[in-house]
């Protein structure tokens, strides 16, 4: 049996070589799998690549793949899927925070018969209050309003039979959100809890700002609930207008005229002036992922590789 662990690198030259021992530790530990390594360099600024061709030159597992430029984690992501063909697939990060010591137990629940073991953090220590709260909301949210189920905490640290591999990356979107795709494909996943844990070296990635961009794309793309708030406002604003009028004609009737309120007049101008700028701002959100989908632009682009026969994204 095969495994095949992907490993999506940005800027993780101060922990590769870390990580790259203390996974090779836990693989040489387990018996009966052969493990591989597949590393996917995001645009790194950095040495990551020459530490990876380092590493593929001592250790005939390794294998690296390297785009021509950033294309995001995501993309990252998709494309070790879509090179590895192991008989089971592991997606973790870099920088230890996605412990490797995990894998056992993960094959441990392969063999009992799951097609999935995923993890989800326990505890957030180590956050910023500010982020932790924010991600929670955002996980309480997505499930309310979409049709895929996150657990708090879910993450793309997971282990992955060969069958649900297949379905992952037969969905070929551009604009990927992999958490509610792996959890649109379905199959039967085992759930494994871990505390949270510090980077072994280096800086994050992920701004506050980038995370509230990768949740937007997560709520478009996994739920049509904005539109429909488009709608139940632009509804209650036609109601409470047709009410409104209601009340100046029998005013008017019983009172007769009486002199024009400017303020109220600007004051209901701007609010009406918002809700259509909202409106359209939705709807422009999600007619710009249409755009950006029938371009049918590559997920990625393959800089250079020491993989024979790499699985490009063109033409899809």
């Amino acid at each position: 049996m095969t495994v095949d662990l992907i490993v999506p690198c940005y800027n993780e030259s101060a922990v590769l070589n870390m990580f790259y021992n203390e996974a090779s530790r836990v693989a040489d530990s387990i018996k009966n799998y052969d493990f591989n390594f597949i590393f996917v360099n995001d645009g790194s600024k950095d040495n990551t690549l020459e530490i990876m061709k380092e590493l593929a030159e001592k250790d005939k597992r390794v294998k690296y793949i390297s785009f021509s430029r950033n294309f995001g984690k995501e993309s990252a992501m998709y494309a070790g899927l879509k090179n590895s063909s192991g008989d089971y697939t592991v997606i973790l990060d870099a920088d230890l925070q996605h412990p490797p010591a995990l894998i056992p137990e993960m094959l441990k629940a392969m063999e009992e018969g799951y097609d999935c073991c995923a993890t989800n953090r326990a505890t957030r220590d180590g956050d910023p209050f500010v982020r932790t709260f924010f991600t929670r909301r955002f996980y309480s949210f997505i499930n309310k309003i979409s049709e895929v189920n996150m657990p708090d905490g879910a993450g793309d640290f997971r282990m992955m039979n060969r069958k649900m591999v297949e379905a992952v990356i037969a969905l070929s979107e551009v604009q990927r959100f992999s958490k509610g795709i792996f959890s649109w494909v379905g199959f039967n996943t085992k759930w494994i809890s871990f505390n949270n844990v510090e980077r072994a070296a280096g800086q994050t990635k992920w701004s506050f700002w980038g995370l509230l961009k990768y949740a937007a794309a997560g709520i478009t793309a996994f739920s049509t609930f904005p539109l429909k708030v488009a709608i139940y406002l632009g509804s209650l604003i036609s109601v409470s207008s047709f009410v409104y009028l209601i009340y100046i004609v029998i005013k008017t009737l019983v009172h007769g005229k009486d002199l024009p309120g400017y303020a109220s007049i600007i004051a209901i101008l701007l609010f009406l002036g918002g809700c259509i700028m909202l409106c359209c701002g939705i709807m422009g959100e999600y007619i710009a992922k249409i755009y950006i989908e029938v371009k049918n632009r590559p997920v990625y682009i393959i800089g250079e590789t020491n993989i024979d026969k790499p699985e490009h994204d063109y033409g899809r």
